[in-house]
């Protein structure tokens, strides 16, 4: 069942331009350590990569239905890659504690996520559903890798 939707384009540009003026207090607030270890690996698509992951967390934020307010903040939202390279939104702290408030009872939060970068913009599609419990172990690949 759909709880929430989200989409997100994003200049690619304007988060050039703030790595260049804010440097790490930009990417510090915004991205976790390993969001930051991976979006830097390649200095080429080093903004690109910023971009996409900045769209992936106001998209969720959308979803969610918070934007960055009742204590959702940036960090609490991942942007991994699984084993396969398909992206996975990972919520932490108040993220997962509003996807968790949202659910029915005897459901739990699934995320999903869609990347893409063309043109000088970066697109994210998320959408928050809520699947049964016992289905749960599903989840290991949408909380901690």
């Amino acid at each position: 069942m759909i709880i929430g939707t989200g989409t997100d384009l994003c200049q690619i540009s304007r988060i050039a331009d703030s790595l260049t003026r804010f440097g790490d207090r930009f990417t510090a607030r915004c991205f976790t350590e390993r969001e930051q270890m991976r979006a830097d690996r390649k200095p080429a698509k080093r903004a690109d990569r910023y971009a996409q992951m900045f769209a992936a967390k106001e998209a969720c934020s959308k979803a969610l239905g918070t934007g960055f307010r009742q204590g959702v903040f940036w960090r609490d939202m991942e942007v991994v890659p699984l084993p396969s390279g398909k992206p996975r939104l990972i919520l932490h702290n108040g993220a997962l504690a509003r996807a968790e408030k949202l659910m029915p009872p005897g459901m739990v939060p699934l995320v999903d996520i869609s990347l893409t970068d063309e043109a000088g913009l970066a697109h994210a599609m998320v959408i928050l559903s809520a699947i049964p419990a016992d289905q749960a172990d599903m989840l290991r690949h949408y909380r901690e890798l």
